[in-house]
Protein backbone atom coordinates (compact mmCIF):
# COMPACT_ATOMS: atom_id res chain seq x y z
CA UNK A 1 0.00 0.00 0.00
CA UNK A 2 3.11 2.18 0.85
CA UNK A 3 4.56 1.69 -2.57
CA UNK A 4 1.26 2.66 -4.48
CA UNK A 5 1.14 6.03 -2.53
CA UNK A 6 4.57 7.04 -3.52
CA UNK A 7 4.25 6.31 -6.84
CA UNK A 8 0.53 8.27 -6.99
CA UNK A 9 2.59 11.04 -5.45
CA UNK A 10 5.44 10.70 -7.96
CA UNK A 11 2.97 10.69 -10.94
CA UNK A 12 1.26 13.75 -9.65
CA UNK A 13 4.86 16.13 -9.37
CA UNK A 14 5.14 14.41 -13.07
CA UNK A 15 2.03 16.10 -14.42
CA UNK A 16 2.76 19.05 -12.24
CA UNK A 17 5.71 19.40 -14.96
CA UNK A 18 8.46 18.78 -11.35
CA UNK A 19 11.32 16.34 -12.07
CA UNK A 20 11.81 13.27 -10.01
CA UNK A 21 14.95 11.11 -9.75
CA UNK A 22 13.91 7.79 -8.31
CA UNK A 23 16.27 4.65 -7.30
CA UNK A 24 13.94 1.84 -7.01
CA UNK A 25 14.19 -2.14 -6.97
CA UNK A 26 10.88 -2.57 -8.68
CA UNK A 27 11.96 -2.47 -12.53
CA UNK A 28 8.61 -2.62 -13.93
CA UNK A 29 6.89 -0.08 -11.97
CA UNK A 30 9.61 2.31 -11.96
CA UNK A 31 10.06 2.07 -15.95
CA UNK A 32 6.17 2.03 -16.39
CA UNK A 33 6.22 5.86 -15.13
CA UNK A 34 9.20 7.18 -16.20
CA UNK A 35 10.28 9.32 -19.26
CA UNK A 36 13.53 8.12 -19.13
CA UNK A 37 15.62 5.33 -17.15
CA UNK A 38 19.16 4.01 -16.70
CA UNK A 39 20.09 0.49 -16.13
CA UNK A 40 23.26 0.36 -12.93
CA UNK A 41 25.23 -2.73 -12.71
CA UNK A 42 27.93 -1.86 -9.95
CA UNK A 43 27.77 1.54 -9.62
CA UNK A 44 27.78 1.75 -13.64
CA UNK A 45 25.12 2.78 -16.05
CA UNK A 46 24.68 -0.06 -18.43
CA UNK A 47 21.77 0.82 -20.47
CA UNK A 48 19.90 3.60 -20.69
CA UNK A 49 16.32 5.00 -22.35
CA UNK A 50 12.62 6.08 -22.11
CA UNK A 51 11.41 4.28 -19.75
CA UNK A 52 9.18 2.10 -22.61
CA UNK A 53 12.15 1.02 -24.46
CA UNK A 54 13.77 -0.33 -21.53
CA UNK A 55 10.59 -2.13 -20.23
CA UNK A 56 10.56 -3.64 -23.77
CA UNK A 57 14.61 -4.24 -24.12
CA UNK A 58 15.43 -7.92 -24.32
CA UNK A 59 18.05 -7.77 -21.48
CA UNK A 60 15.50 -5.92 -18.99
CA UNK A 61 13.04 -7.95 -19.73
CA UNK A 62 15.05 -10.89 -18.98
CA UNK A 63 17.29 -9.62 -16.17
CA UNK A 64 14.79 -7.36 -14.12
CA UNK A 65 11.29 -7.98 -15.11
CA UNK A 66 11.37 -11.71 -15.03
CA UNK A 67 10.41 -12.49 -18.63
CA UNK A 68 11.82 -14.76 -20.74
Amino acid sequence: MLVDQVFEAITTLRTKGLTVLLVEQNAGLALSIADDACVMETGRIVLSGTGNELQTDPRVRALYLGYT
